[in-house]
Formats: structure tokens, sequence, C-alpha cells
């Protein structure tokens, strides 16, 4: 059976060749533990951990000291808010986010709010940005954290992190934000754009699932952070347990690789998500999600007026992989929070594609998947209409 075209790729992401290359050595030949630190397999394993954190941290102008390795994104994003939320809650309980975060955002902060914290979920504008100065007021004596993510997982919209972190600096509240969807892709600068904690992930950019980082600001200020889990004591206490070397090794080739190749790769995925925008405004209804330009080259979050969400998911699925909201919710009966967050109505949430063009795709995939995209919405409505 011949598989659907892939454009999911801010679900995940196929690993490459090159990384998988990388990788292979450690799960067998230099399959020692980097904590065995008495003989040469724990030297070599340990020594490939340290090269590869480096490589991590200075791709976000960060000190390897200040790299902690998690399973992915969602276990950074907990330990960084709860472990915040733990070290400083006597200095205050309130924390500032958004309603369009990531679940491992929002749920962790559901959960503080059981505890006794509050939490300002604040809005988006129609495109998906937050409001500056509505961040700035919403500000408190108490408050000592702000959780913006960088790229937007469902409509790629793309905040405006310098901004926002120069006022947690200048009222002195700590910044932390989700760029799983932005690392590889856009240049991170935890310096420039004023970043005390950072949420890291391998899958989103050809590594492999179960790695990420959470980058933890060690001067100007220094952040304390409480652990979550405890053990061995591994990454200098903040988060114990067996560090995954080929998976580690892995994540370094994989942000080098994307890094390197950040120009050319980013400018061909604006190119393919263009010709794929273009042929769908063919439709006579076609409505973009989010900010136009200030997105991730390779997002295409849109939405189809009068059709039904599920019936266009089966349409679309022989000949296109893609989700109608984040593929971490997807088995969630809601409609999209981040599209409600923009104002959509729950029937056109429902009705809404994400497309997530990647590396390895092609032009004539574009094509393809614009050719059926298009019949099928013309077919559903055609049908409705004779319903």
């Amino acid at each position: 059976m011949q598989k659907p075209i892939y454009l999911d790729c801010h679900a995940t992401t196929p690993v490459d060749e090159r990384v998988l290359e990388a990788m292979l050595p450690y799960f067998r030949e230099a399959f020692g533990n980097p904590a065995s630190v008495g003989h040469l397999y724990g030297w070599e394993t340990e020594s490939a951990v340290k090269l590869a954190r480096e490589a991590i941290a200075n791709s976000i102008n960060a000190t390897p000291e200040e790299i902690v390795f998690t399973s992915g994104a969602t276990e950074a994003n907990n330990l960084a808010i709860k472990g915040i939320a733990e070290a400083y809650h006597q200095s205050g309980r309130h924390i500032i986010t958004l309603q369009t975060e990531h679940s491992a955002v929002l749920d962790p902060c559901v959960y503080l709010q059981s505890l006794g914290f509050e939490v300002t979920y604040l809005p988006v504008q129609k495109d998906g940005l937050v409001n500056l100065e509505a961040l700035e007021k919403a500000l408190r004596e108490d408050t000592i954290l702000v959780s913006i993510m960088t790229a937007n997982n469902e409509i790629g919209v793309i905040q405006p992190i310098q901004a926002i972190g120069q006022i947690c600096r200048d009222h002195q509240v700590l910044f932390h934000t989700d760029a799983a969807q932005a690392i590889g892709k856009i240049p991170l600068d935890v310096e420039s754009m004023h970043i005390d904690l950072m949420s890291l992930t391998a899958h989103k950019i050809y590594g492999a699932k179960g790695i990420g980082a959470l980058y933890v600001r060690r001067r100007n200020p220094r952040v304390n952070l409480a652990p979550q889990l405890h053990g061995g004591g591994q990454e200098r206490g903040r988060r114990s347990g067996t560090l995954y070397t080929p998976q580690i090794v892995g994540f370094a080739k994989a942000l080098e690789i994307a890094i390197a190749n950040q120009a050319t790769e980013q400018q061909a995925a604006l190119q393919l998500r263009e010709q794929l925008w273009q042929r769908l405004q063919e439709l006579d209804q076609v409505i973009l999600n989010g900010h136009s330009t200030q997105r991730l080259a390779g997002n295409l979050n849109v939405s189809f007026p009068n059709i039904k969400g599920n019936a266009l998911m089966l349409a679309l699925n022989p000949v296109v992989a893609v989700s109608s909201g984040s593929a971490c919710s997807s088995a969630k009966t809601a409609p999209s929070h981040v599209l409600t967050a923009l104002g959509l109505s729950p029937e056109l949430a429902y009705a809404s594609v994400r497309f997530g063009i990647g590396r390895f795709n092609t032009i004539e995939q574009i094509k393809t998947v614009a050719d059926h995209v298009i019949a099928s919405v013309r077919s559903l409505k055609s049908k409705t209409q004779q319903g």
C-alpha cells in the first residue's frame, strides 16, 4: 500500500540518515553509562555527551552547564514551570502564559492552580500574536514567571520573543519559552532575547523521539530550579536518570545539520508553503489562520468554511497525512483551543487543516496535495448543497 504524502512535520519528523549514522555506534560499541567514570566504556560515552552538550549550548549562545537533558519538550516544560513554582513560591505565586500555549504548558499551570498559584492566561490578537502592552499590564509584584512559546505548534506564529524577554527583564520576572517548534528553524540567542529558561526537543528537527533539553540560565540572573525527578543526581541534580547517549548524540547532530542549512532549508519550505497557499486560494472560501508572514516557513494552517471537519480529514487521508490541530491532543473531541482563541467558531476550527512542510517534501508533492485538497473540498461542498 502506498503511504500518503507526509505534511505533518510539526507533529514529528523522520530521523535523518546522517543523524541515525551518528547514533548507531552508541547502541552497540560505545554503550557505556556516562556516569560510569571508572572505566573506558563510561569515559567514551561521557565524552560524547560532553561534546553534544557543548554543541547544543553553542547553538543558542548558552554554556554547556546550562543545558539539562530531558525526555523531550513536555518534560522540559514541566520541569521549568513546576520547578520555578516550587523554587520561588515564597517570592510570589503568580504566573503568566498565553491561551494558545501547548498543553504541556497549560496543564502544569492548571495543576499549579490546584496548589494555590494564580495563573493569568492572556488572550492573543486575531493574528495569534500577544499584545505586548497587555502582557506588561498583567505583570504584578508577585509574578514569578512568564511562559510564552517561541513558535506555535498549530498556527506557526512566531512571537516577539526578544521584546517579551526585555519586558520580563525590566520587571525582574523570569521568562520561559517553549522553543520546540522553533529550534533549528529560526535563530535563537538566549542572551540577546533575555531568555531564562527554554525548552527544546529533537524530533521536530529530524532527530529521535525521547530526547529534549531545558536551558536554565546560570548568571544575570542565576535561575534556581527545584528538580521534579529525584534519584542518581544526574544533570547537576536537576534531572536524575541515566543519560540516553545515542539520543543525545543524535540531538546534537540533528541541530548541527539544521543550523548549517537553516537559510536554504527554510527558504525552500517557504517557497513550497507559498505555492500551496496560492493554489488553495483557487477555492471560493479558504481562511488563513495566524499571522501571514510572522510564522514558521513550513507552516500553513487554513480553515474551510461550510465543511465538516471529520469528513474533510477522511477525504484527505488517502493522499496526504496532515493534522487538524496538535498531534498531542488529537484524541480530544474538543475543537482546537488555539484556533478558538483566534476567534474561530468550533465548526470552523474543526474544519481546519495544519500543513507542516519539511526537509524532504518536493514541489511535485505539493502540487499533488493541492489538487487533492481542492477536489476534496469542492466535492464535499457539492454533497452538502445537494443534501
